[in-house]
């Protein structure tokens, strides 16, 4: 069956046989495993980082998927769990090191870092975005990575979408002026 044509609906029948729940999280690793490594890459910065932190994540997904109620779509569900388990991992981290993953060190992470194939122009707007408290760096990933609209953010981060187009602009508005002070 082509990762494709696979709905959630299709993803969560195969997950609720226990004849069938390996074939149905084999299909959910597939289907979104990337999207979810780029949301998190874009938290923890560099590849080992985002690397623990989806395994953290498909290993709760795995363990909690009998609980998920369907209140939310099974991506959004998958969202906030990686979202945590990244955010988790930047406060780990931080803790063991003398700084914490703010503009100032995380284009030295990314220069670093093998994975990171990125230009100069890249490695500044990363270095920006890095440099925003960290609601504001969230709402814009999701938003302009990720394309989410407002309602599934707020329905992620919980907060209005009133507040998040604010945030937004707001992080969209610090990033233009980091850049231009370069």
């Amino acid at each position: 069956m082509p990762e494709k044509t696979v709905t959630d609906e299709r993803l969560l029948e195969l997950l609720a046989s226990e004849f069938t729940f390996e074939q149905g999280f084999a299909l959910l690793v597939s289907a979104y495993k990337q999207r979810l490594y780029w949301h998190i890459r874009r938290i923890v910065i560099t590849h080992e980082d985002a690397d623990d932190a989806l395994q953290n994540t498909f290993v709760k997904v795995y363990k909690g998927i009998a609980h998920f109620e369907g209140k939310s779509k099974l991506f959004t569900w998958m969202y906030r769990i990686a979202t945590n388990e990244a955010l988790s991992l930047v406060q780990q981290r931080s803790k063991h090191a003398a700084g914490t993953l703010d503009g100032n060190n995380s284009a030295a992470l990314l220069k670093a870092d093998p994975w990171f194939e990125g230009n100069e122009t890249q490695l500044l707007l990363l270095n920006a975005i890095a440099g925003l408290p960290e609601k504001q760096r969230l709402v814009f990933n999701l938003r302009y990575y990720d394309e989410m609209p407002y309602e599934e953010i707020s329905e992620l981060l919980g907060t209005s979408v009133g507040a998040l187009k604010a945030s937004f602009h707001h992080a969209a508005k610090k990033i233009e002026q980091s850049i231009r002070a370069i």
